[in-house]
C-alpha cells in the first residue's frame, strides 16, 4: 500500500520505527516505563499484520552513564566509541526484555556507515533484515558506534533508519522525536505553525528546519530528518515526525493526526534508490552551465563539460556533481579515477584517447548510474 495519512502507517505491511537517546534514556537510565508502552504497541502492531524494525539511539548514553564519563559520552571519538561499547549490551538487553514480555523475539544488528554505502554489503544487509522478518523477529538496528569513526559514519540515526527502510524495502518510517513534527518556524517561535504533510522536500521546506537537538543526547535535529526524508521520499517511502514523548506515542499521534508525513515522491529503481541514498562521494565533480543545462534534460556528464575535479577517487567511486556556483546538482558513480578526470578535463571525445592512451568510454558519469539532486 502507499501511505498517504497518518493513520495508515498502522496499515503498513513493513514499517522502520526509529526511537532517539533523548525518549529513551533519562538521566542515564531507560524509561522502562515508557519503553513498556511502546513495546506493547509495537507487538499490537505486529499481531495486525505489520513487520516492525526498529531503530535504536542509546547506547552511547547508557554506557556513559556506566562509565562515568563526561558529556554524555561524547567529549571524544574514544569516549563515544568506549562509552558505544558498555552501552550496546544495555540496550540490547533493554530490548529484549520489552519484546520478550508480548513473547517476541529481539535481533540485534549493528551497522556502519560502509555497510550501506558499498553495493555488496548494503545487499547483505538487506539479506538478513529480509530473513530475520521471517523468522518472526524484530530486528532493532543501530550504528556500530564502538568502531565508527567522525569521518565514516551515519552521525545520526534518523538518516539510518531511511536507509535501512530501504534496504528493508519498507512501506514507511515513523521518527519518534521530542516535537510533534516539523513548524514553518522554530517552534518557540510566536506563530510557529505544525507542517502536516509535506510533498517534496524543497530548499523552502529545508528553509524551515532547525537544527538545535535539544535533549542534548541526541546527535540529529530537524535537518538530519528531512535529510532522511529526502532519502525515503526518493526510494518511494513514505515517512512521518511525531512526539514521542507521551505514553504510547504511536497511537496517540496516529489517532490524533498529528505530525507531519512526508510523501513519497519517487519510485526509482532498487540500484537508484540505493545511489541517492548514499552519504558519502569520495569527491566532486564542477560542471560549467551546458552541462548543467543538459543534466536537467537527463544527461550523462561528459568530460567536455568539466571544469573541476576535487578529490582522489577511482573508478566506481560515488561523486557528487556540482553547477558552477556550488550548487548540487546530484551524484553517481563515476567512470573515470580522479587522475584521468583531470586529465581529460574539458576535452571533446577525439581529444580523450590522446591524453588516456585508450578509447574513451561513453562518459565521466553516465545517467544509468546517477540521480539527479
Amino acid at each position: 500500500m502507499t501511505v498517504t495519512t497518518l493513520s495508515e502507517l498502522a496499515g503498513a505491511k513493513r514499517l522502520v520505527v526509529k526511537v532517539g537517546s533523548a525518549l529513551l534514556i533519562e538521566n542515564g537510565k531507560a524509561r522502562g516505563d515508557w519503553l513498556a508502552t511502546l513495546a506493547k504497541e509495537l507487538a499490537g502492531m505486529k499481531a495486525k499484520g505489520t513487520e516492525i524494525i526498529v531503530v535504536s539511539s542509546g547506547a552511547i548514553a547508557l554506557g556513559a552513564a556506566k562509565l562515568g564519563l563526561p558529556k554524555g559520552g561524547r567529549g571524544s571519538l574514544a569516549d563515544a566509541q568506549a562509552a558505544a561499547s558498555v552501552g550496546q549490551v544495555e540496550l540490547a538487553r533493554l530490548w529484549s526484555d520489552a519484546l520478550g514480555a508480548h513473547d517476541l523475539v529481539a535481533a540485534q544488528m549493528l551497522v556502519t556507515l560502509d555497510d550501506l554505502e558499498d553495493r555488496r554489503r548494503y545487499l547483505n544487509a538487506s539479506a538478513t533484515l529480509e530473513r530475520l522478518i521471517a523468522a518472526e523477529a524484530i530486528p532493532v538496528v543501530n550504528e556500530n558506534d564502538s568502531v565508527a569513526t567522525e569521518e565514516i559514519r551515519f552521525g545520526d540515526n534518523d538518516r539510518l533508519a531511511a536507509r535501512v527502510a530501504q534496504a528493508a524495502q519498507a512501506e514507511a518510517v515513523l521518527l519518534l522525536s521530542d516535537v510533534d513534527g516539523l513548524y514553518d518556524r522554530h517552534p518557540e517561535e510566536d506563530g510557529a505553525q505544525l507542517v502536516e504533510r509535506v510533498e517534496g522536500v524543497t530548499p523552502e521546506i529545508i528553509a524551515m528546519a532547525s537544527a538545535d537537538s535539544s535533549s542534548g543526547l541526541g546527535s540529529g535535529g530537524m535537518i538530519a530528518k528531512l535529510q532522511a526524508a529526502r532519502i525515503a521520499e526518493r526510494a518511494g517511502i513514505a515517512l512521518a515526525i511525531v512526539n514521542g514523548t507521551h505514553e504510547a506515542p504511536i497511537a496517540k499521534a496516529l489517532d490524533e493526526g498529528r505530525g507531519t508525513l512526508f510523501l513519497p515522491q519517487g519510485d526509482e529503481n532498487a540500484r537508484k534508490a540505493w545511489l541517492s541514498g548514499r552519504l558519502a562521494p569520495a569527491g566532486v565533480l564542477t560542471v560549467d552551465a551546458g552541462c548543467t543545462a543538459a543534466l536537467a534534460e537527463g544527461a550523462s556528464v561528459l568530460a567536455a563539460g568539466l571544469t573541476d575535479v576535487e578529490g582522489d577517487f577511482r573508478r566506481g567511486d560515488l561523486v557528487a556533481i556540482h553547477g558552477a556556483k556550488g550548487e548540487r546538482l546530484g551524484q553517481g558513480l563515476v567512470e573515470y579515477a580522479a587522475s584521468e578526470c583531470r586529465a581529460i578535463l574539458g576535452l571533446r571525445e577525439e581529444e580523450q584517447a590522446e591524453k588516456l592512451g585508450y578509447a574513451p568510454r561513453a562518459a565521466v558519469v553516465h545517467r544509468d548510474h546517477m540521480v539527479r539532486a
